[in-house]
């Protein structure tokens, strides 16, 4: 939150918002929603669990006690000012998994908590995560990021969520981090792309994708190809974790000394995926920060 109020000037031409955990506080005593506000950030926060794989009646009982008291969480937050708020459903590729119970329980979840979101005029993130972990290649995460999209899509309007007021943010096609069959930038765009076009309505305003594991400037790469192939039905941005914070967490290594640094590197991350989310990305500007 210390690195949104120092780059406060510049931050919010490029990144518009952040998830962050209401009412933590920096070292200058301002919580992280007031270091994004000043910043020209709007500020949320995760509402969601994780979902994990159950069999019968356990399953339903996990899925009801992450959703129970929810409403009243949508509200408190709401009251603390947050304009969104995100939750995570994680889908692991593996031997018979994701199962068919795992897809709907996840995607039935999703939507509940989209539908009491809007209710209390926050903006949901919806985010649907097929990982990286595992051996698959990019046709199998074609295969199983379209079975949860198709799936949630369905959820949702049956929750009746105003698709127009709400964030998609999915995982990308492409292969497992131990894939021996790994796919160029070209073909992780095209596919993805095709996959979006075959799943995501063109009411969703924006789609912000989230990193997944993939490298700083992999994730930069991959989002660019595809804005090149517009124009889209949606905004394609995004919304990541570890290819956004990895180089000014090693820049920053816990010393004061380096903050100044962690700053920078944040800017430079910052600058090249909003150049990326507008299909203006080139490797040769990478270079520009060595």
């Amino acid at each position: 939150v210390d690195v949104l109020e120092a780059r406060g000037d510049r931050l919010g031409e490029i990144v518009a918002a952040a998830v962050d955990g209401l009412g933590d506080v920096g070292e200058a005593g301002v919580d992280g929603l007031g270091h994004a506000g000043d910043a020209g950030v709007e500020g949320g926060d995760h509402l969601g669990a994780v979902l994990v794989q159950r069999r019968g009646e356990a399953r339903k009982a996990r899925r009801d006690r992450v959703v129970d008291g929810l409403r009243a969480r949508v509200k408190e937050y709401k009251e603390l000012g947050a304009k969104f708020a995100k939750w995570r459903a994680v889908i692991t590729i593996g031997d018979g998994i994701p199962s068919v119970g795992c897809i709907r329980a996840n995607a039935h979840a999703l939507a509940r908590y989209a539908a009491l979101c809007q209710q209390a005029n926050i903006v949901p993130i919806v985010e649907p995560e097929i990982l990286m972990d595992g051996e698959h290649d990019i046709d199998t995460c074609y295969d199983v990021t379209e079975w949860a999209l198709k799936e949630t899509f369905n959820e949702l309007y049956k929750a009746e969520v105003a698709l127009e007021g709400m964030v998609l943010k999915p995982n990308m096609a492409i292969a497992g981090k131990k894939s021996a069959k790994k796919a160029s930038v070209q073909e992780v765009a095209e596919k993805t792309v095709k996959l979006l076009k075959n799943c995501v309505p063109p009411a969703v305003p924006g789609i912000a994708f989230l990193s997944g594991g993939q490298s700083d400037e992999e994730a930069t790469a991959h989002l660019d190809a595809m804005n090149k192939l517009g124009p889209l039905p949606w905004h394609l941005t995004f919304s990541y974790g570890r290819a956004l914070q990895a180089a000014p967490q090693k820049a920053w290594a816990g010393k004061k000394e380096n903050v100044a640094a962690a700053q920078r590197a944040f800017a430079h991350r910052a600058r090249m995926n909003g150049l990326a989310s507008l299909g203006k990305w080139t490797a040769a500007l990478e270079k520009e920060a060595a």
